[in-house]
């Protein structure tokens, strides 16, 4: 049923994954259920909401980027979205995978590792806390976080190299988080480049991904501490 699920939605979407990638979502959904029900991964569950929610939802991604070769952080990824969805599906990206919670690290890193995804980089962070030559050294930052865009675009931007992009996914109407990150954004060094909504397959939920290219160094200022983000957003 997955397998099944996953194949009409890459085509529905116009993605030709990897030939690989359905052997590998499988394990992944297993490695999901099998750790969820000792860690809290995600409140989403079963085949076929896993395939549609998580998998094809994150996979989208890959209609308005050219991952390819490129070299990808997810900041905040949780139990690995969409960061390691998409990997899955264009498994030649180079990986890194930040997350502050220790366990979903280890959980990540294991996976990984089941899915002979040995050069996934996995690093037990906080975002706004960048670890040594990584700051602007990613050609693409994602984040299916649940945060204001002002608040991700500190978070992300000072990781993306200039001529790169933060691409953050938001629900189908983004136009006030865009309005209130217009700030953030042009003093971070991003430039808002498109946006676009898509439908998940198999649903009627429709989400959007947002595309910031970043034309400038962010300065060496950002991002400040997480008490301060939050308290005096950009």
């Amino acid at each position: 049923m997955l397998e099944e699920l996953l194949r009409s939605g890459f085509a529905e979407l116009g993605i030709a994954p990897d030939p690989d990638a359905y052997r590998r979502y499988s394990l992944y959904y297993e490695a999901l259920e099998e750790n969820n029900r000792v860690m809290n991964l995600t409140a989403i569950s079963g085949e076929a909401d896993v395939a549609r929610l998580h998998f094809l939802d994150c996979a989208a991604l890959l209609k308005f980027a050219d991952l390819s070769s490129r070299r990808v952080i997810d900041v905040g990824t949780g139990a690995g979205f969409p960061g390691l969805a998409l990997k899955i599906a264009c498994p030649d990206m180079s990986l890194t995978l930040l997350d502050s919670l220790h366990k979903r690290v280890g959980f990540l890193r294991e996976t990984c590792a089941a899915l002979g995804f040995d050069g996934v980089e996995c690093i037990h962070a906080r975002a706004e806390e960048i670890p040594s030559g990584l700051r602007q050294s990613y050609d693409f930052a994602v984040s299916r976080a649940v945060a204001r865009l002002n608040l991700l675009c500190e978070l992300c931007l000072p990781y993306v190299r200039r001529g790169g992009a933060f691409i953050a996914m938001k629900g189908p109407e983004p136009g006030e988080e865009l309005s209130e990150a217009s700030r953030a954004i042009a003093l971070l060094g991003g430039t808002v480049e498109r946006r676009e909504n898509y439908r998940i397959p198999g649903t009627d939920i429709v989400h959007s991904a947002v595309v910031i290219r970043k034309t400038s160094d962010t300065p060496a200022g950002y991002p400040r501490r997480w008490a301060q983000i939050k308290k005096s957003p950009l």
